[in-house]
């Protein structure tokens, strides 16, 4: 028994080694039919010997376990998305940013290119993979690790001096090789070819059977470490570490001390892209020191510290056949382009935004028109100019809808806002479905077995008419319906019951305030602690709330002061639903801090400086990035950054320690 263990255990090693070598290093030293063999063998091996199974097996590679539901799973540190920038002036701005938080500092930049795929987030402990979760909402993902298991260039088992346990983050992509023959097969077999690498790597993580996701030529490439007590001081030094531990990450990456040299890096990859081997739109800009990123912190959806520079977007042209308008859940009026379908970057494009009428006034733009469409940055494309020498000489301008396409109420346009507006809220069927399909959202109630087009059908059966109606649905009201199997109406029961244990700042997201955002529900929510607190607030005391504008705050109000919005909301507690913080939530909260602002400099031996911000915020004060004559205390830790600390001595701030702030509480 002894020997087959060890001959088990040999195999696995050996063929771990030859993965890496093939698709992380892609130096094979022996042959596919070699590899196969061996790989045979301890599939034969292992089945005849359960008792040495092992996790991190190479056999798991080839896939074969099916996941009828992916489960959802909060990432235990939030993945951020990267603000965009298109212009070296843009980039000096930020770089601007940056010096003014850190100070008469030397700051460095890691450049890495940007792949287009599927973001992942996979945690490791002692060594092994335990957990892949995709992106979701940047709060929370889908496990897909079975699927992530079958990708070649995952490593199941680290090596070298990893952590004892971390996340690393990274793209899932197809290279264009893998993608072209995939298609071929398509075509010999007769299906359609996929549209576009990315689209079909992202379908590829939520397939039920893993044996078909083994069967594609998927990568994960990876470019970010998280966790505690990381041993490394910079992003430069953090990919190094990563491709010791068996990770694939790509060698373009470049170290520049200058906005020159990234300039230049940015410059070389426009020009060199598409020799790549997997598709790319644009750089990453990083700072380099990891304490000057911890310095930068984070805005409320984006790192300070990390830019996206996206190369010049693909443009089309083609003819517009018609201008519709949409109507949002807030009653906003989008006119959207209706196109003669054209392929732009991967994907067949027929609509593209035209925003607002200023837009559609300042490009003179007309159903006929022949126009020039643009898809960089954003989900749907826009239109960025016409072709006024393709111009019908019988062409009519076009006169902007004064009243709205869905109910027929005349349209409102307040000073200063760039949208018309259906102010007919109660009465008008898009944004009676646009509020409840708001409301089952992700990243509000996130109800299970309820989507869109099942509200629009509840909807048009008179089963809803506001959000409060969906805890009233039975079963027995949900069979009759069309595709309402028993499962289906079970499913969508339970999932609106479970939803009344959604915590109150997701509740008084998903209530659809407008102005009111997932942060700024968060915000409020702390303040206010319970929604009876906060309905009676005056707009003058909201706007006291740190970041609470007064569009926000007015919109607040106006909110709690609609007898329809009340009714609905005695409605949602009398079912059930959580309108105050919870207890634990409330039971490290205080006001001991209430009115003071700090800043957090330097490195700390008690608690991570992400916990520091968090216990003041907890206990009531405001964390700010830079040093004013508004602070009023600078947490000081090691290495803390010397123009930081002569500002501070400056305007007289008083800089404590860590144990001196943690007494303060």
């Amino acid at each position: 028994m002894l020997d087959i263990k060890t001959r088990i255990t040999a195999l696995r090693q050996e063929l771990r080694e030859h993965n890496h070598n093939y698709y992380v290093l892609d130096a094979p030293v022996i042959s596919d039919y070699d590899f196969d063999m061996k790989l045979k063998e301890l599939q034969e091996l292992e089945r005849l010997h359960p008792e040495f199974q092992d996790p991190s097996s190479p056999t798991l590679r080839v896939g074969g376990a099916v996941t009828k539901n992916f489960n959802t799973v909060v990432h235990e540190q939030r993945m951020y998305s990267l603000d965009n920038s298109y212009s070296k002036d843009e980039l000096l701005d930020w770089e601007k940013r940056i010096q003014r938080i850190l100070g008469d500092v030397a700051v460095t930049f890691t450049c890495e290119l940007k792949y287009d795929g599927a973001s992942i987030s996979l945690s490791y402990e002692n060594g092994q993979l335990v957990r892949a979760v995709t992106r979701g909402d940047g709060f929370q993902g889908d496990d897909v690790t079975t699927n992530i298991k079958t990708i070649r260039s995952v490593p199941l088992q680290l090596q070298g001096d990893y952590p004892v346990k971390f996340d690393i983050r990274g793209e899932i992509v197809l290279p264009l090789d893998g993608f072209a023959k995939m298609n071929e097969e398509r075509k010999e077999n007769g299906e359609d070819p996929y549209m576009n690498p990315r689209n079909t790597a992202s379908g590829s993580l939520k397939l039920q059977d893993s044996a078909l996701v083994a069967q594609r030529p998927l990568e994960c490439l990876l470019y970010s470490v998280v966790g505690r007590a990381l041993p490394m001081s910079s992003q430069f030094e953090m990919l190094e570490k990563a491709r010791d531990w068996g990770f694939k990450v790509p060698t373009v990456a470049k170290l520049c001390s200058s906005t020159e040299e990234v300039m230049n890096f940015i410059s070389h990859w426009d020009l060199h892209r598409h020799e790549l081997p997997y598709e790319t739109d644009g750089v990453v800009i990083k700072v380099n020191s990891l304490q000057h990123q911890e310095e930068l912190g984070y805005t409320a959806k984006s790192p300070r510290w990390a830019l996206a520079y996206k190369f010049k977007a693909e443009q089309a042209s083609t003819v517009l056949n018609e201008i519709t308008y949409q109507v949002g859940r807030t009653g906003a009026i989008t006119p959207v382009a209706n196109l003669e379908p054209v392929l732009l970057a991967g994907t067949t494009v027929k609509r593209a935004s035209l925003h607002n009428a200023d837009q559609i006034e300042k490009l003179d733009v007309r159903e006929g028109d022949t126009v020039f469409v643009e898809k960089g940055g954003e989900i749907i494309p826009k239109i960025i100019g016409v072709d006024f020498s393709r111009r019908d000489v019988d062409s009519a301008a076009t006169n902007y809808i004064t009243t709205c396409p869905e109910c027929g109420t005349t349209l409102e346009r307040q000073p200063g806002e760039a949208q018309h507006f259906c102010p007919n809220d109660t009465g008008c069927p898009p944004q009676i479905t646009g509020r409840i399909q708001h409301f089952i959202s992700r990243k509000a109630m996130d109800i299970e077995g309820l989507g869109g087009e099942t509200v629009e059908l509840l909807f048009k059966e008179g089963l809803i008419s506001n959000y409060a109606d969906l805890y009233t649905l039975t079963r027995e009201q949900l069979l009759p319906l069309e595709r309402m199997a028993e499962k289906s109406a079970d499913n969508l029961v339970s999932g609106v019951a479970a939803s009344t244990k959604i915590p109150f700042e997701r509740v008084l997201f998903g209530l659809g305030i407008r102005y009111v955002g997932e942060t700024v529900a968060k915000k409020l929510a702390k303040a206010y602690k319970n929604i009876e607190a906060l309905s009676q607030a005056s707009q003058e005391q909201l706007t006291a709330v740190d970041e609470i504008g007064d569009r926000i705050a007015e919109s607040v109000v106006k909110f709690f002061n609609n007898p329809t919005n009340i009714e609905i909301l005695d409605r949602l507690k009398a079912y059930g639903l959580q309108f105050s913080l919870s207890e634990e939530q409330l039971e490290n909260q205080t006001e001991v801090l209430k009115g003071q602002s700090f800043v957090v400099s330097g490195v700390f031996i008690r608690l991570s400086r992400t916990e520091l911000k968090k216990l003041i915020e907890d206990n009531g004060g405001k964390v700010s990035s830079s040093i004013s004559s508004k602070t009023s205390f600078v947490i000081a830790g090691d290495n803390m950054g010397p123009s930081k600390k002569t500002k501070a001595e400056t305007l007289g701030i008083p800089m404590i320690s860590e144990d001196e702030f943690l007494a303060m509480l």
